[in-house]
């Protein structure tokens, strides 16, 4: 495009000036203030700097050699060296009639690809995708597709929970407790549920046990009072079991199992502290009669149900048949509805490698780094400790304690020999370096990790110093609910992914059909649920997108629905307004694509030069890892274009002006449906 032009003319200019200078640092980017121009360069300043030289008299002899007149009007100095460059109309509308002709969209493929990877997503095995993985998941896809407009090579790869200790557990329950018909039902709800009753009946006193069987054996007898059901509590030796769980409390549990009663059920047991929010899953009206035989389990498991879970786990790990058969079930049982989700969201994968897949590694990279002296033995367990290359400040094997910098070291493999996440993480970093040689390896997870990635980067910078790979963590904050608590259901459940698309869409209809009536416009049903589909899942997507992905932001429906401010649905209103331009002239936006292109009006010319800036966005996305530059970009796009179209007629226009006005609309309507596409977010022709 036009800067990249300028910027190559200007990099020869200087090299003219300072003979064997690196002028690769020369760029040219966006005039922050347009009334000082359109592009501008400060890079002057910085080598006049170096070589002690006065900046402004540098600026004035590059300039004197630099020959930018077909494309800028004259080039300005300003300050101590700023170079400042306003374009001519002529050469923005040269730019815009390749574009129409589809030579282009105001960006251009790199010409040195790069091979990326990109680990993004990865749900967990045998558990529901909840609110938390929207985040890693629609970030990790629109960097994905980011890189590869822009001609890099991406391979994206999903690593997915399906090792370790939970699935000790999950056997347990599955052999002794599984319900088939229910399983076949909704699988992940059953093994969630197996999972969570086999991690309660573990953690909980057999005479807790004993005496909560006893309250749900009897609360249906019409003769059982609350105090007979209390007075058998007294008996028991926990204390403050008993303290917590009150009389009061007797017939809230067990006596209201009806929908309506759950939700305070639930809130009242989590007030009196008496289990976590986990339970919940345990009682719900659609489990009820499977509780009295899961605690009968519990209290009569030999050995108890925790021990079991070690056996059945070991099991695993050795080998055993019947075992792997069943995990290898849940795994595709999982699948299913990963694949389900991914599906509405518009998100592919090319590879799904489960912690599973590297377990055959594991011992060898803990000998490998010992070997190399990166690991040492530390009480019994396999540790990385710092190498002191790094400031204290920057070095995540060092933590501040009473005013000293003691050791923080990596675990990489424990005592009793056992691997962890981070041996499977250098594990996962060996085998992508070895297969796929990629230039840089991005993860997108929440913030919580930060410590984690920067230890295990720094372990792979020491163990593959010969491999120049750029390692980025691209970390998020969290979802916030409007009272500015982390985003839960009403009873405090985690809010399962699922279920807030489907309240997207649902909510989307609403508003599509009441606008409809507004607007007395005919659609069928089934052409509404299409629009609320496409309105509702890209308003959930451009809200986790719009924010600096660092930052918290809270989850406001109202918000991101309307049809006004920075939201999809506005956007996507403003692609299918452009689109009714063209049906209402009888004209197809194909046709612009030999028009001339006169630029006459301000905000003809404001909206030409915003549209010269995408290529730009694009790879700032790209390098720093930000899509909420193009949802800013895209937004502000939308601005132009309505003051361009409030000011300037366009079917109504003379024949000439009409087409380079159409010429204008076209190419807005096709940067704002690759910018949203680029975002994972679909257009629609008619709102």
């Amino acid at each position: 495009m036009i800067h990249k032009l300028i910027e190559s003319r200007l990099q020869a200019a200087a090299s003219a000036v300072l003979s064997g200078a690196d002028t690769s640092a020369i760029l040219v980017r966006p005039c922050p203030d347009p009334k000082f121009g359109d592009y501008q360069s400060n890079a002057l300043m910085a080598l006049a700097k170096e070589r002690k030289m006065n900046p402004r008299q540098l600026a004035t002899d590059v300039v004197a050699k630099l020959d930018v007149s077909e494309w800028c009007e004259k080039v300005d100095i300003a300050g101590a060296g700023f170079l400042n460059f306003r374009l001519k109309p002529s050469a923005l509308a040269s730019v815009l009639e390749s574009a129409a002709r589809g030579e282009h969209l105001f960006f251009q493929k790199t010409s040195q690809p790069r091979t990326a990877v990109i680990d993004f997503s990865s749900p967990n095995v045998a558990k529901p995708m909840h609110v938390g993985h929207i985040r890693s998941t629609i970030l990790g896809d629109s960097l994905a597709r980011t890189l590869r407009l822009l001609g890099h090579h991406v391979i994206t790869d999903n690593h997915i929970g399906d090792w370790g200790t939970q699935f000790g557990k999950l056997l347990v329950g599955w052999k002794n407790l599984l319900d088939r018909s229910a399983l076949e039902a909704d699988p992940i709800a059953e093994m969630e549920w197996l999972y969570k009753i086999i991690n309660f009946l573990g953690g909980v006193d057999q005479s807790i046990l004993e005496y909560i069987l006893r309250c749900v054996e009897l609360v249906d007898k019409e003769n059982e009072t609350v105090t007979e059901l209390w007075n058998h509590a007294r008996s028991l030796p926990d204390k403050e079991f008993t303290e917590r769980f009150g009389p009061d409390s007797v017939p809230l549990i067990f006596g209201s199992r009806t929908e309506e009663a759950f939700e305070a059920t639930i809130q009242k047991l989590n007030q009196a502290g008496f289990v976590d929010r986990s339970f919940s899953r345990m009682i719900r009206p659609d489990v009820w009669e499977r509780f009295p035989a899961a605690l009968r389990f519990g209290i009569q498991a030999k050995p108890p149900v925790l021990d079991q879970a070690r056996q059945e786990l070991v099991k695993l790990q050795s080998g055993d048949a019947e075992n792997l058969a069943i995990w290898r079930e849940m795994i595709a049982l999982s699948e299913v509805q990963f694949d389900t989700i991914y599906s509405r969201l518009g998100v592919k994968f090319d590879h799904t490698l489960g912690e599973s897949f590297y377990n055959p590694m594991l011992k060898g990279v803990v000998q490998e780094l010992r070997d190399k002296g990166i690991a040492q033995e530390s009480e019994g367990a396999m540790c990385v400790f710092s190498d002191g290359s790094l400031p204290p400040k920057q070095d995540p094997f060092l933590k501040q304690e009473e005013g000293e910098w003691k050791p923080n070291p990596a675990l990489i493999q424990k005592s009793d020999g056992a691997a962890n996440y981070a041996t499977t993480d250098l594990a996962t970093l060996k085998y992508r370096l070895e297969t796929w040689h990629p230039n840089e390896i991005v993860y997108v997870t929440d913030g919580r990790q930060q410590l984690h990635f920067q230890q295990i980067f720094s372990i792979s910078h020491r163990w593959h110093a010969e491999t120049p790979v750029k390692l980025a963590h691209v970390w998020f904050g969290s979802i916030l609910g409007e009272d500015g608590k982390p985003f839960k259901t009403r009873s405090g459940e985690t809010v399962k992914l699922a279920d807030l698309l489907d309240e997207a869409e649902e909510r989307a209809f609403k508003v599509v059909t009441e606008k409809a009536a507004e607007r007395e416009v005919e659609s069928s049903e089934a052409e509404r649920k299409e629009i609320a589909r496409v309105v509702g899942l890209g308003a959930i997507k451009y809200a986790d997108l719009l924010p600096n992905r660092q930052s918290d932001y809270v989850f406001s429906w109202d918000k991101m629905l309307a049809l006004n401010g920075n939201t999809a649905p506005y956007l996507q209103y403003a692609y299918a307004r452009i689109s009714s331009i063209f049906r209402k002239g009888g004209t197809e936006s194909g046709a612009t694509a030999t028009a001339s292109v006169s630029l006459n009006a301000t905000a003809e010319l404001a909206l030409a030069k915003h549209l010269l800036n995408f290529g730009l966005v694009l790879e700032a996305v790209a390098e720093e890892y930000r899509p909420n530059f193009l949802c800013n970009y895209l937004y502000d796009l939308a601005g132009h274009f309505a003051r361009f179209y409030e000011n300037c007629p366009v079917l109504k226009a003379e024949p000439a002006e009409r087409a380079s006005r159409l010429v204008l609309c076209n190419l807005t309507a096709k940067v704002l449906r690759q910018g949203l596409e680029v975002l994972g977010i679909e257009t629609l022709e008619k709102m």
